[in-house]
């Protein structure tokens, strides 16, 4: 006959949950006739949003990270949509910094912006940290109107403090009236061939692009200029697009030099 404790046998561990975090964050702006309202605010998985004081007719929002994310495996997104003559400001509390995560599975960051007529976006966010063993894949599709305007800001810093970048996909489409503007692929980290080379960014670890959108421009608008000082490590362009857009492209080996030279291309891009 057994003996109660031998009847009593460790339950096995339970298996870790490797199919990643599913989550979709969503905002949606709309003009009532007077001001910006926000009918619509949903926060999901790593994504808390918060309302901001507005500014004028400006509504802001800023994201706030609720958990670690994105790790391998995750799948993560987040829609907004100024609606017609609304105006909407995002940014964010923190970067974010993509994980080595459980699972070899690269994780997914799809963030869909959709701007109306008579809209204006700026989408602010803190960059993107790719830590070493990461894996992503992030995409971020535009959809504006005629005569919609746009601010957006992307940055990517490859690597902490003495490591290498993870693997790091990312591509940015920009269509108005449902016409391609810009379309943008770029791959950093193992197994990319050359990424880090002289062709792409060489020793750079901050590289970044400022886009600015406003049917008030004109190609001739502002001719392409120089940013930053040629005797610092940062280094980029501003330049027209083909359509009321201005584009700058910068690297630089910090951050914070990063951030001064997007910062002086939006002065200057917004300076009549």
């Amino acid at each position: 006959m057994s003996t109660l404790a031998e009847n009593l046998k460790p339950l096995p561990a339970a298996l870790p949950d490797v199919s990643g975090v599913a989550a979709t964050a969503r905002v949606r702006a709309a003009h009532n006739g007077r001001t910006t309202t926000l009918p619509l605010l949903s926060s999901d998985g790593p994504f808390h949003l918060q309302r901001l004081r507005p500014r004028g007719d400006l509504a802001r929002i800023d994201v706030i990270g609720a958990m670690s994310g994105p790790l391998g495996g995750d799948r993560l997104a987040f829609h907004a949509d100024a609606g017609p003559h609304a105006r909407l400001q995002i940014t964010a509390a923190a970067s974010t910094i993509a994980l080595r995560g459980p699972t070899d599975d690269p994780a997914t960051y799809d963030v869909r912006l959709t701007v109306g007529d008579a809209a204006a976006l700026h989408w602010l966010p803190q960059p993107l940290i790719s830590t070493a063993g990461s894996n992503l894949r992030q995409t971020c599709t535009v959809h504006l109107a005629p005569t919609a305007r746009l601010v957006l800001r992307d940055e990517q810093i490859l690597g902490r403090t003495g490591e290498t970048s993870g693997n790091l996909t990312t591509r940015l489409t920009v269509l108005r009236a449902d016409r391609p503007l810009l379309d943008q692929h770029t791959s950093y980290g193992d197994p990319h061939p050359a990424w880090d080379g002289p062709a792409v960014i060489g020793s750079h670890r901050a590289c970044g692009q400022l886009l600015v959108v406003d049917p008030s421009l004109t190609p001739a608008a502002l001719p392409p200029v120089l940013l930053g000082d040629p005797d610092t490590p940062a280094h980029g362009v501003l330049a027209p697009l083909v359509g009321p857009a201005l584009l700058a492209t910068a690297v630089a080996d910090t951050a914070t030099r990063l951030r001064h030279l997007l910062d002086e291309a939006l002065r200057r891009a917004l300076t009549p």
